[in-house]
């Protein structure tokens, strides 16, 4: 087995997560299987309870592991199926179990930092393609930034690891900032020196920067750090700022940054070149787009769009699949309520200003009350005035809502999320959650969803399977005593679980989620053209979509269907 280690200097907020997946994605373009591990250095056990303010989306797995939502980038950009083990975090190794070190005195070295070593090892020999057999090469990406006081039981142990594996089985990689001073436009190296000493002071030696600049390093630069950081200069790559992420591989493959790769690895007989032709061309298309396509997210955390990070890949993967220019009009949900036009009514104009001028709306997921009625506003306007609509777990619920309050009269309809007291219940508590126990204790990972009828939209656009397998992440559900009520009135559930009473997704770039795909093909003009492609298909290479989403029948022409549940769109394979 050989290893890549991604480390990160300097400051937060790099790349480091790109870099460590364009990395992957390059070294499976020479012909090696790669997994990857994301050791995260922060006290959680998992990323299930963080604020998407503080840490971004909540990805979730296949096996309902709520993870970094960097391992999303290395299962859209590897095209691979990853498990809770393959994120480390220091909450999941902190834990001496019953019995386990016999009433020894538990220590960091060398106890924490074996149990560090033995999980990657462990985990690295898993296969997460789909074929038998371990993988050729994990790349682990160590989060946080060197110098930081809670990665250093992680250092110590990789430095260890990079011993116990041996030379030939290990590589550093060490991603740093080379800022330019507009003042003197001259890139600065003492950044990335300093940095490197400090990595160097720690145990570990880089053996390939890969530094972060807004433009190519020039080449006295790199002789400078190559001379202070004892780094080949041939070793030292660019990231320089790029028109979309997609171009990241591009540049580390033009740089030959994979020959070096190879070199330390001792893998002299893989191919140097990387079969890259798909990806190339899907980077230059999305690069020479120009038609917009304008969809308002209207959410709780739009003042952090990591927090919506699937969703938006799985949009752009879409848009550039119909050949449109994705644009997000952000809406802040409860700028849209009647409160906000009263108390702050210029806010409220352009937030109604950038709704109405969306060719289609996404309401994602979240938790709490905050801004819900100014999603059940946002679900009215695209069902009354015929807007493609897509609404995603909560974003779903608070569209069966407004179709119960405003079609079936039931003034009060509401989820018992936000009012226990509700006469119209139309959305309940599941009952597998807890209410006192909030990690892990959602209807979480892959769940098969069967189509309850023959010609629905979203059939047709999962290309007439009779079954999907999608992500799940919530605790609420619409409520079964309801459905039939719905129905009558006009709400089709077209897809439900096994017991045939729940409404229960996944996308990477050359395979768009079929929902995100029938939303950006409704907003374009191109809905009617993408199913009669897919009429009498039994799969269509449209992978499915996490979690919960749909699109109820009078909700614009989308999705003539609801086919899931859910109160968090974090987790969407983008």
């Amino acid at each position: 087995m050989k290893y890549v280690l991604v480390s990160g200097g300097v400051v937060s907020g790099l790349g480091k997560g790109v870099t460590a997946s364009s990395i992957g994605l390059l070294l499976q373009a020479c012909g090696l299987r790669v997994t990857s591990i994301k050791i995260d250095p922060y006290l959680n056990k998992d990323a299930g309870t963080m604020s998407p303010f503080e840490h971004g989306e909540v990805f979730v797995l296949d096996d309902g592991g709520e993870v970094d939502l960097d391992l999303g980038n290395y299962e859209r950009f590897l095209d691979v199926k990853l498990t809770r083990d393959n994120n480390i975090t220091t909450g999941k190794i902190y834990q001496e179990r019953k019995g386990d070190y016999l009433g020894k005195t538990v220590q960091v070295v060398p106890h924490i930092t074996d149990a560090i070593q033995d999980w990657i090892e462990r985990v690295a020999a898993i296969p997460v393609d789909g074929k038998d057999g371990p993988p050729d090469v994990c790349v682990i990406e160590l989060g946080g930034t060197i110098g930081d006081i809670e990665s250093m039981p992680f250092i110590e142990a990789l430095g260890q690891f990079s011993y116990r594996v041996g030379t030939g089985n290990f590589c550093l990689i060490h991603v740093s900032l080379v800022p330019v001073l507009h003042v003197v436009g001259e890139q600065k190296t003492k950044p990335t020196q300093h940095s490197v000493r400090g990595l160097r002071s720690l145990g570990l030696t880089p053996n390939i920067l890969a530094c972060r600049s807004t433009t190519e390093l020039d080449v006295n630069v790199k002789e400078k750090l190559s001379r202070f950081c004892h780094v080949p200069k041939e070793n030292i790559v660019t990231l320089y700022d790029v028109s979309n992420i997609w171009h990241v591989p591009l540049l580390l493959r033009d740089q030959k940054a994979h020959e070096a790769i190879l070199k330390v690895l001792d893998l002299p007989c893989i191919t140097s070149k990387p079969m890259l032709q798909e990806w190339t061309a899907r980077a230059n298309v999305c690069d020479m787009l120009n038609e917009p396509v304008r969809v308002a997210m209207v959410g709780k955390y739009t003042g952090l769009s990591d927090s919506y990070l699937s969703v938006l890949k799985a949009l752009l993967h879409a848009s550039v699949a119909c050949r449109r220019k994705l644009v997000i009009n952000w809406v802040s949900a409860s700028d849209l309520e009647d409160a906000t036009a009263i108390q702050n009514p210029d806010v409220n104009k352009a937030a109604w200003d950038s709704l109405t001028s969306a060719d289609a709306v996404l309401v994602p997921g979240g938790f709490g009350d905050r801004g819900v009625e100014g999603k059940i506003i946002a679900a009215k306007y695209a069902r009354e005035n015929n807007i493609p609509y897509l609404g995603i777990c909560l974003g779903m619920q608070t569209a069966v809502i407004e179709y119960a309050r405003s079609v079936l009269g039931l003034e009060d309809a509401n989820s018992t999320e936000f009012d226990p007291n509700t006469k119209n219940p139309c959305v309940i508590f599941m009952p597998e959650g807890s209410k006192t126990h909030m990690g892990g204790t959602m209807r979480l990972g892959s769940r098969r969803t069967y189509f309850q009828v023959t010609d629905s939209k979203a059939l047709q656009l999962y290309g007439n399977q009779r079954f999907i397998d999608e992500r799940h992440r919530h605790r609420y559900e619409v409520n079964p005593d309801m459905v039939l009520q719905l129905e009558k009135a006009g709400l089709s559930f077209t897809g439900k679980d096994e017991s045939g009473q729940r409404m229960q997704f996944k996308s990477r770039p050359g395979k768009p989620s079929a929902l995100f795909l029938g939303l950006i093909a409704a907003a374009s003009g191109q809905l009617d053209v993408l199913l009669k492609k897919n009429a009498g298909t039994k799969a269509n290479g449209l992978t499915n979509v996490m979690m919960s989403a749909g699109s109820p029948q009078r909700y614009g022409n989308a999705v003539h269907s609801i086919h899931s549940n859910g109160n968090s769109s974090n987790g969407l394979h983008a």
